[in-house]
């Protein structure tokens, strides 16, 4: 969609050295989910906040596996600086496909993990995850519809994970535990 090139050619047009430290930094804290994964370990051996670091991790896999593994490889789309000749990454090129954006991915699953359990502390990781997606478009390894993209499945799987899947989880680990108990 040449919008999305138009507005990433407004956004390399607006660079300057300082968002661009900025924007590099924080496209970094989405880098192989290594930060969301690390604070859902922490989260985990903290014993307060042990069911969080679960909904992370689990939110997290679980989006990985559906975005990156599959919806990417499947769509197959061309990062845009291959696609348009005028725009240039601010970053090393990636070499995989274009959508969704990984790094949106994986931070909104975490973000939205913790702010359903943590409102306060979720609002500082939403606002986080917001930067690492719009950092995706200032650097020019995404287009808009990646990062959307990216967030929405993010946050279902998140959702999914707190609503369904970590109930689940804990309701067959109570009858296990009754079973063993009683037998």
């Amino acid at each position: 969609m040449i919008w999305e090139a138009d507005f990433l050619l407004a956004l390399q047009n607006i660079r300057i050295p300082f968002l661009d430290v900025l924007m590099k930094g924080a496209t970094l804290l989405g880098e192989h989910g290594i930060v969301s994964i690390l604070l859902g370990i922490i989260l985990i051996m903290i014993a307060k906040t042990r069911k969080t670091g679960i909904e992370v991790l689990l939110s997290v896999a679980l989006a990985f596996i559906v975005a990156n593994l599959i919806i990417k490889n499947a769509v197959a789309r061309v990062r845009p600086y291959d696609a348009y000749a005028f725009l240039v990454p601010a970053v090393t090129k990636p070499h995989d496909f274009s959508f969704p954006s990984g790094h949106t991915v994986n931070v909104f699953a975490a973000a939205v993990a913790v702010f359903l359990n943590h409102k306060k502390i979720g609002i500082v990781a939403l606002i986080l995850a917001a930067l690492v997606a719009f950092s995706r478009l200032y650097v020019g390894v995404h287009y808009p519809t990646d990062v959307l993209t990216g967030a929405a499945i993010g946050i279902i799987f998140a959702i999914l994970v707190h609503y369904l899947i970590y109930p689940a989880c804990e309701k067959g680990i109570r009858k296990l535990r009754a079973k063993k108990a009683n037998g």
